[in-house]
């Protein structure tokens, strides 16, 4: 991933100063899920729900949300002004949209709390507009929810973290928390980005993240993240594989 330097990515654009965007796609034709076989955009089931994660770079966030268990996932970008936006136009911060996971999960078999458990771990959401070195409102940290169970215990799991956190020595959690009725549509990214990490293996991964375990409710910490030196401004560091949970 990368930054562009012509505009301040870093501060959120002003409405009258986005991008318009088009009607159509960038993405005409989803192609089938080159891990899970199933349709990347598929509704959702009566026992199924989604969610949208957005921790920073979307490559590595979806790799880790089909390896946690969900049923199918797409990346895109959501909660921004500009319709149906490129990939590079997000990159000049003139969107207003964050690169953003949209998970399809069955929560009998992958619960709420261990999916919002893997994306609090697996990035930093102390840091504003910023996963490591890559800078940017595209890069912030978000809960885009579907139902109101999804965003309590995302608000609870948020206070119980900040605890964690704060005794660790780290700031505020900044991560957003918002209906999709606020949030506004999701727009599929460009088909390239879709699977990423499927079609360029060795492809980059941001791993940033505080190191400090996030409890689930009411049962303590799942397992303890490693710890992680923060990256340099502007500087990406070997790709890893992400962390991995076991799932019920």
């Amino acid at each position: 991933m990368f930054v562009w330097e012509e505009s301040d990515t870093s501060q959120m654009v002003a409405l009258e100063d986005a991008l318009p965007g088009r009607d159509e796609s960038v993405l005409p034709d989803p192609k089938a899920h080159l891990v899970l076989g199933t349709n990347i955009l598929d509704d959702p089931e009566d026992d199924q729900e989604v969610i949208y994660l957005a921790s920073g770079c979307f490559w590595g966030a979806e790799k880790l949300a089909w390896e946690l268990g969900a049923d199918s996932t797409a990346v895109g970008y959501m909660g921004g002004f500009t319709l149906n936006p490129t990939y590079e136009e997000v990159c000049t911060g003139k969107t207003g949209q964050a690169e953003t996971v949209r998970v399809l999960y069955t929560p009998s078999k992958l619960p709420t709390e261990k999916l919002l458990q893997a994306f609090f771990e697996s990035h930093d959401p102390t840091s504003l507009n910023r996963q490591g070195g890559d800078i940017g409102t595209q890069y912030r940290s978000a809960i885009f929810t579907t139902t109101q169970a999804q965003e309590d215990i995302a608000h609870a799991m948020v206070d119980e973290y900040q605890k964690a956190l704060t005794q660790a020595g780290h700031g505020t959690i900044v991560t957003q928390i918002l209906s999709v009725l606020v949030a506004g549509p999701f727009y599929p990214a460009e088909d390239y980005h879709q699977q990423y990490l499927v079609k360029n293996p060795n492809g980059y991964q941001c791993h940033a993240r505080t190191g400090v375990a996030c409890p689930l409710p009411g049962s303590g910490p799942l397992s303890q993240a490693p710890s992680a030196e923060p990256e340099a401004p502007g500087t990406h560091t070997t790709p890893v594989e992400p962390i991995r949970y076991e799932t019920e």
